[in-house]
C-alpha cells in the first residue's frame, strides 16, 4: 500500500518496515515508533481494520457430503466464507505477517497444538473474530466510520532528537 512519506529508506525496505509495524500494531494493539512512521502505519491499519468491520460477518452455513476412513458418507455443516470476505482475507494475509499464537504459562506442547490447531493465521482470525464485532459496534453507537487508532506524541528521542510516539488502536 503506497504511503507518500519516504522516511528515508528505499522502497523494499520502506514496504517491510510498514508491514511490519501495522502486523505488530493489529497483534499486540499499541506500538512506539517515530511520528512519520506512525501516520503512515495508521493509513494502512485503519484501511485493513474497516476490511474486517465490513465483511466479518459474510458467512454461509454449507452442508457437504464426505467419505471417512470406512467408505461411509458423513454429512457434515460447514462455514464458509462468502466470496467478499474471502478476498477480503486474501488482501489482509497479503498484506501482514503471520504470528504464531503464543504459548500460555504452564501450558504443555500438546496443550498448545490442540488449542491452536483450528487457527492457521492467528492475526487474520484476531482481525475477524476480535475487530470487526468490536469496532462494528462501536460505529454504530457513535454513528462514524474509521478512527480505529490513537497518535500520543512522547516527546524527542534522546538520540537524535526524532518526535516519538505511541500508536495504539482506540
Amino acid at each position: 500500500m503506497p504511503g507518500y512519506r519516504k522516511l528515508g529508506r528505499a522502497g523494499d525496505h520502506r514496504r517491510a518496515l510498514l508491514r511490519n509495524q501495522v502486523s505488530q500494531l493489529l497483534w499486540h494493539g499499541k506500538i512506539k515508533t517515530t511520528e512519520a512512521k506512525a501516520k503512515e502505519v495508521r493509513k494502512i491499519a485503519e484501511k485493513l481494520i474497516t476490511l474486517a468491520v465490513n465483511e466479518y460477518d459474510k458467512t454461509v452455513t454449507v452442508t457437504k457430503e464426505m467419505n471417512n476412513e470406512k467408505g461411509q458418507t458423513i454429512t457434515k455443516e460447514v462455514v464458509n466464507d462468502l466470496p467478499s470476505k474471502l478476498h477480503a482475507r486474501r488482501k489482509m494475509m497479503a498484506y501482514l505477517y503471520d504470528f504464531k499464537e503464543p504459548r500460555r504459562k504452564g501450558e504443555s506442547k500438546s496443550e498448545y497444538r490442540e488449542r491452536t490447531k483450528h487457527s492457521k493465521h492467528p492475526l487474520i482470525d484476531k482481525m475477524f473474530n476480535e475487530y470487526g464485532p468490536k469496532y462494528r459496534e462501536r460505529n454504530e453507537k457513535l454513528n462514524s466510520t474509521g478512527g480505529y487508532t490513537r497518535i500520543i506524541k512522547l516527546g524527542p528521542r534522546r538520540g537524535d532528537g526524532a518526535e516519538e510516539v505511541i500508536i495504539e488502536l482506540v
